[in-house]
């Protein structure tokens, strides 16, 4: 009989069983209920950051927009904790976020909101995406105010060695953020002050302010998440960064659902709570404002499937669907292209061999346009402007693909037609430019790397 605990001997089956019951309560602990429990508990927080410091709340997508309701959203943002990682330390010059600085100036500043996982202090999206973004935007916008241009990093999670090598990288960010040739002068109009990022967590000292900042406009850096050093299981059910890696767990869930039936979904016990989210996912009525083809060039908007019947019979629509067809069933009309590409990364692949027909196809609607015809009542000679509508399933990833090789393709830096384009031997940089300026006219645009890569390899041939 064995007297102290090293001599005990456990049989195979009792440690399967072991193993087993440790994963159930993992499982358990992981359950949507607790994950919704402890987004409510942190949007809690949320809201008292934007009571003490009078600052509009920015949703850094995805995981910001759990934590913030739809009511008291101002708007979202895009960086990127990889941009920030380790030895990564990127600009970003296909996330600009300039969509902020109107609400920056107009607020003297925001609170951008994000959460992270089990054991970090906060995302490095806050404490070093920003910060670097910050930054390059400062020398860019006040070039000539030395003292504007400082890295600010929270010393808490980034070492002084870190951010001496960030600090040597910002060069090479303004010149890469100067290239894409970007009307600075526009962006000064909308800032008065440097732009400074500051850190606030749920370990913080919270004090009602309504403090001027004098110096800087404030990008409050608000990590939602309480920090979890142990496991879940000795948090009674809270989970930290509870609002990520969804698709894992929310079965269709979205941040409006949420908070739209966020009182119910917080009261039905965890048996029923799966069949309940699926019922309310199903009847969630698309908004039609979000559906709105977006301009992203001067005549050229994207939009998702489904598509309304075009209001003007000058505007030349292509919809893209995830579904394989054969080329020569694409084009219904002198306005009409339906292609078929498939599904996610498949169509994104698809998408190098099908561009020199979309490509061609256009191109002809803007010759006829663009010349007088001389047949009366032609259904393209009409005094409108030119106007091209490129749709796809999500209306952010190929379409947006589209729209930059046409972009490219068709129209000169101006974005005028160009009756004698070229036809390959793009570059880059050509490239990064035109993208950029559709990610800033649509921020939430999203295209894929594979669908980038079709676009590159169709233009640079």
């Amino acid at each position: 009989m064995a007297t102290v605990a090293s001599e005990l001997v456990f049989s195979p089956q009792a440690n399967h069983n072991f193993s087993r019951i440790l994963s159930d309560l993992k499982r358990s602990n992981l359950s949507i209920t607790n994950r919704l429990r402890s987004i409510r508990e942190d949007a809690d927080f949320v809201s008292e950051v934007a009571a003490a410091f009078s600052r509009p709340l920015i949703a850094n997508e995805r995981c910001g927009s759990w934590y913030i309701p739809p009511e008291a959203k101002a708007g979202s943002a895009y960086f990127k904790s990889t941009d920030g990682h380790t030895g990564q330390w990127r600009f970003s010059t296909r996330r600009l976020n300039l969509q902020l600085l109107s609400i920056i100036g107009e607020c003297d500043g925001c609170i951008i909101v994000d959460s992270t996982r089990r054991g970090k202090r906060m995302p490095d999206a806050l404490s070093k995406t920003i910060p670097i973004w910050c930054c390059v935007l400062n020398h860019a916008l006040f070039p000539d105010t030395p003292a504007f241009h400082g890295l600010y990093t929270p010393p808490n999670a980034v070492s002084q060695s870190e951010h001496s090598q960030i600090e040597s990288k910002i060069p090479e960010h303004v010149a890469s953020l100067k290239a894409l040739d970007i009307n600075l002068d526009v962006l000064r109009e909308q800032l008065r002050k440097p732009l400074r990022p500051i850190w606030v967590t749920q370990e913080s000292q919270l004090m009602p302010t309504g403090e001027i900042f004098d110096d800087y406009h404030p990008i409050i850096c608000c990590t939602s998440s309480r920090r979890v050093i142990g496991g879940e299981m000795s948090e009674g059910g809270y989970i930290q960064g509870a609002g990520d890696d969804t698709e894992n767990w929310a079965l269709g869930l979205t941040p409006p659902v949420f908070w739209r039936h966020a009182d119910v979904l917080l009261s039905t016990p965890e048996p029923d709570l799966s069949e309940l989210v699926r019922s309310l996912v199903s009847q969630q009525v698309v908004d039609v404002s979000t559906s709105s083809p977006k301009q992203v060039a001067p005549c050229i908007f994207v939009g998702s499937l489904p598509v309304a019947t075009p209001s003007s019979p000058s505007i030349c629509t292509i919809t893209i669907y995830p579904k394989n067809t054969d080329p020569s069933s694409w084009v219904k009309s002198p306005l009409l292209m339906e292609v078929g590409l498939g599904k996610h990364k498949l169509a994104s692949r698809n998408l190098r061999l099908a561009l020199p027909n979309v490509s061609d196809f256009v191109r002809r609607y803007l010759q006829r346009t663009q010349a007088p015809s001389s047949s009366e009542g032609s259904e393209t000679n009409s005094p409108e402007p030119k106007r091209i509508l490129i749709a796809c399933e999500t209306g952010k990833d190929i379409s947006v693909g589209v729209a930059l090789a046409l972009l490219c393709q068709n129209f000169d830096y101006e974005g005028h037609f160009n009756a004698h384009p070229q036809s390959s031997g793009h570059t880059k940089s050509d490239i990064r430019v035109k993208l950029s300026r559709i990610m800033t006219n649509f921020p939430e645009a999203n295209p894929s790397r594979a669908t980038l890569q079709s676009v590159n390899s169709f233009l640079m041939g």
